[in-house]
This record gives structure tokens, sequence and C-alpha cells, in this order.
């Protein structure tokens, strides 16, 4: 994004649709159908998985931080209830990252090596604090970036401390399988964002997992939902006084995997344009290339005449020209021949005398 448009978003953020003091600059209001309400309260899977393993693509709805910027305007004076249809849009987008979590596990459980219950138990000792030297070591990093030292380094140390108690885990889970079977990489399950985690993994492995936008993305929705979830009910009720009162009708939410479905024909049916306008643009630069070719024709065909033309002209002046000349070597022979006579006589004529 170049300066000038990093400049009108964030002017689009604080000022809206009217910073320039136009009424209707989108042709939509923020509370349209075809706005996304989940953009609005900055909880969109689209916008926050955006250029990650898992990017859903272009949300089917409209988003404009300039409608964003209308609507908390607008939210000070009127409650428009979006958080019950943010809730809703979160809940079953989550419902279907924990099926595939479910079906990923699965997958596992069925493809890898089933260990003893004991064994399997000293396996997830090893994942768990695994996980927690990630977590802790992503935490770090970033607070470090911050310039937050000391807290930094309080981490580190606590770091250092499960190493420690990893170490003796893993030797653990190591003297429970045979040497062959403890090579192969175990693999687990995140809860968060359903990525596979391997037991053998490093710590920069981990720390990148755990800091990377894929899961700090799943983990800013899963807090958002458990943060709406917490008043949803009280919010329903209220919006269903407020409907009656207004006399109006409940407007339900699409989500989940019809929500996906509308993307993707959205972006098909968009694609589908592209290739209708590149079509054009080939026909029409055709057309402009058989229009150029016909008048170079055309031109040629002018230019040959006026050529032949001007050579038959030049014929024409040629043959007059010479005509003349004729005409006056002709008239000169005359003379020249009366001349001659005329000299002839008086030569007779003197020799007479």
């Amino acid at each position: 994004m170049s300066a000038h448009e990093q400049m009108k978003a964030m002017l689009d953020q604080l000022m809206g649709t009217t910073r320039n003091g136009e009424s209707d600059r989108h042709g939509v209001k923020f509370y349209d159908e075809a706005v996304c309400k989940s953009f609005l309260l900055q909880c969109c899977p689209h916008e926050i998985l955006s250029s990650t393993r898992m990017d859903l693509g272009e949300c089917p709805k409209i988003h404009d931080l300039a409608l964003r910027a209308d609507y908390e305007l607008a939210s000070k004076t009127k409650d428009y209830f979006y958080d019950i249809d943010a809730t809703e849009h979160l809940e079953a987008f989550i419902a279907d990252c924990d099926r595939r979590t479910t079906a990923a596990k699965q997958r596992l459980a069925e493809t890898q090596e089933e260990l003893s219950a004991e064994v399997t138990e000293k396996a997830n000792a090893v994942h768990e604090l695994a996980e927690q030297i990630g977590q802790k070591l992503a935490r770090a990093e970033a607070l470090g970036e911050e310039g937050m030292v000391e807290e930094s380094m309080k981490l580190m140390g606590e770091i250092d401390e499960l190493r420690k108690k990893k170490a003796v885990a893993e030797q653990e889970y190591r003297n429970s399988m045979p040497a062959s079977s403890y090579q192969q990489q175990k693999l687990r399950v995140c809860e968060v964002c359903s990525a596979y985690l391997g037991i053998h993994d490093n710590d920069r492995r981990l720390a990148d997992h755990f800091g990377g936008k894929l899961h700090l993305g799943f983990i800013t929705i899963r807090e958002k939902l458990a943060e709406l979830q917490k008043t949803v009910d009280k919010r329903r009720e209220e919006r269903g006084a407020s409907e009656r009162e207004r006399g109006g009708e409940r407007r339900h939410y699409v989500g989940g995997r019809e929500l996906d479905r509308r993307a993707r024909r959205h972006r098909e049916s968009t694609r589908e344009r592209d290739r209708d306008r590149d079509r054009d643009r080939d026909r029409e630069r055709d057309r402009d290339r058989d229009r150029d070719r016909d008048r170079e024709r055309e031109r040629d065909r002018k230019t040959r005449t006026r050529s032949r033309s001007r050579s038959r002209g030049d014929r024409d002046r040629d043959r007059d020209r010479e005509r003349s000349r004729n005409r006056d070597r002709e008239r000169e022979r005359e003379r020249d021949g009366r001349r001659s006579r005329s000299l002839r006589s008086s030569s007779r004529e003197r020799r007479r005398d």
C-alpha cells in the first residue's frame, strides 16, 4: 500500500464516508445488508486470517474503514445490536474449525502407531511443556521488540525452568518405548488453530507457530467470541424487545459454511467478470487493429492512385513538349529551306547579269 493509500485509509477510519463533504460516496450505508457487521466490530475472520495458511479469501460482504467509522459514530446514539450478528458469525466459523480439529485428531489416531495409556500420558506431558515453552518464547520476543526488556528477561528465566522439566519428561518418554519407535515423529493437533505440532519440534519452530499470524489470529477470534458470548443472551432479549417496539422482524446473519460458499461464488463471479472484461478488451483491440489495417490499406491505395495520376500527367506533359519541339524543328527546317531557295535564286540572277 502506497503512502497516499495509507493516508486515505487513516482519514476514512477517522472521519468516515463524509470526510470530504460527500453524502453518499460508497452508494451503501453501514447498516445495509451488504456490509459485513463482523468487520464493523473488527472481528471478521476473513480479515483477521488474511495472508495465512487458512486465508478465507475475500469476504462476500463489504469491508470499508469509512463505513466502520460511520458505525462507531452512529452507535454512540443508537444500539444496532451488531454484536449479536457477530456472535452468530463467529460461532458458526469456530464450530467449523473445531470440526476440522476433531477430524484431524481422528486421522492421526488412524495413521499413527497406537501407544499404551502410560506412554501416551508421557508423550502428552512432553507436548504440553513444549507448547508452554513456545508460547512463552514468542511472548518474550514480542516484549523485547516493544522495549519491555525486564519482562522479557523474566519470561526467559521461566523458559529455562520449563526446558529443564521438558528434558526430564523427554527422558522418561524415551525410556518407556523402543528406540526405533521414539524416533518416529508423534504429532498432535493444536487446539486453537488445528495445526499439527510434532513432539520433536524445537523451540524455534514452536515459537514461530505460537507467535505466528495464524495462531494469534485464532486466539483473537476465540477471545472475541468468548467476550461476546458473555452477554449474548441478554443482548438477544434486548433486541427482541426493541424490535417488538418497532414492529420489526428479526434478521438472521448467514455464517459458517454457507458464508464460505457465498465467498467462493463471489470470487468465481469476480473472476468470470474479469475474464469477460479481458475478452472484451481483446476483441476491441482486434477491431482496432482491423480498422488500422483498413485505414492503412486505404491510404496506400490513394497514394498509388495519386502516383499513377502524377505519372500519367508527366507523360502527357512530356508528349506535349516533344510535339512542340517537333513543330519548332519543322518550322525551322521550312525557314531554312525558304532561305536556301531564296539564296540560290539570287545567285542565278547575278550570273545572268
